[in-house]
């Protein structure tokens, strides 16, 4: 896993040592990792792969490639982030309840996560809210009026923000976050591309790892079970003894089959 940094987030990093808010911007950061983790750690349970982790002056963001995934995942994918960042609320206020005088070293932790819980929940694309709202709204209309819908929107949540800066709170973290989602709403979408498992170098010396699955397991299935300590070596069964594949082969498979295939469909298809 990389994890690259954009300069603009140094940036930021010196303007907040020079005016005294070094501790905020690292507690920011360090909150925004842990999101992005739970993304990550989602996205690996259910057979996706992330290449890297973007630090941006603005927060962080996973880079994945889901290509296939259904919208129920997407959903679960979405909410994943949103997640840690409540649980680390939750954990807080427990400190609180039985260690009162935690809450000096923890008041800074607790607000960044309440804040970044509120903000990724909006129904604003590309936030975590906008993706749960897309995938929602997929099923009622056609995909370009989805993409109007939401558009509209994040024009919405931007004047909204715009507003609570002027009338309640002048925090320039609004004002980024405003420009951030004004500019989503002019950016085209990234087509997903597969990841290429085949193509992945090979390490010596790994264990081998046996695992027995269903013989109507799918690729999503199997490659919750991909250990990078160890060479993955699937047997399946029905009643009896069905097939055996490597982890060389799965991959292979991978590179003609969508996530949700059957990984013995072939099989099933070539003995009927």
């Amino acid at each position: 896993m990389k994890l690259t940094v954009h300069p603009l987030f140094l940036a930021v990093g010196v303007l907040s040592a020079v005016f005294g808010g070094l501790p905020v911007f690292l507690i920011c950061a360090l909150t925004a990792l842990l999101h992005e983790c739970g993304h990550i750690f989602c996205a690996g349970r259910m057979g996706y792969g992330c290449e890297k982790i973007k630090l941006l002056p603005f927060g962080a963001a996973a880079v994945c490639d889901i290509e296939g995934i259904s919208p129920a995942d997407e959903i679960k994918l979405a909410l994943a982030g949103p997640a840690v960042n409540a649980v680390i609320c939750v954990i807080c206020a427990g400190l609180w309840w039985f260690y009162p005088q935690t809450y000096a070293y923890t008041d800074l932790v607790f607000y960044a996560s309440a804040a970044m819980l509120a903000i990724n929940l909006l129904p604003a694309y590309p936030l975590d809210g906008g993706r749960v709202a897309r995938c929602a709204l997929g099923k009622l209309m056609p995909e370009k009026a989805v993409d109007i819908t939401l558009k509209a929107v994040n024009l919405s949540a931007v004047a909204g923000i715009i507003l609570v800066y002027v009338f309640c709170l002048r925090n320039p973290s609004l004002i980024v976050a405003a420009l951030f989602l004004l500019c989503s709403v002019f950016e085209r979408r990234r087509v997903a591309v597969k990841i290429n498992f085949a193509a992945k170098k090979k390490r010596k010396g790994r264990e081998i790892k046996y695992v027995i699955l269903d013989e109507n397991a799918t690729f999503r299935d199997a490659l919750r079970l991909v250990d990078g300590n160890r060479y993955l070596i699937i047997q399946f069964y029905g009643e009896k003894f069905v097939d055996e594949i490597t982890e060389d082969e799965l991959y292979e498979r991978m590179l003609s089959h969508g996530i949700y295939d059957r990984v013995l469909e072939d099989r099933h298809l070539t003995t009927l």
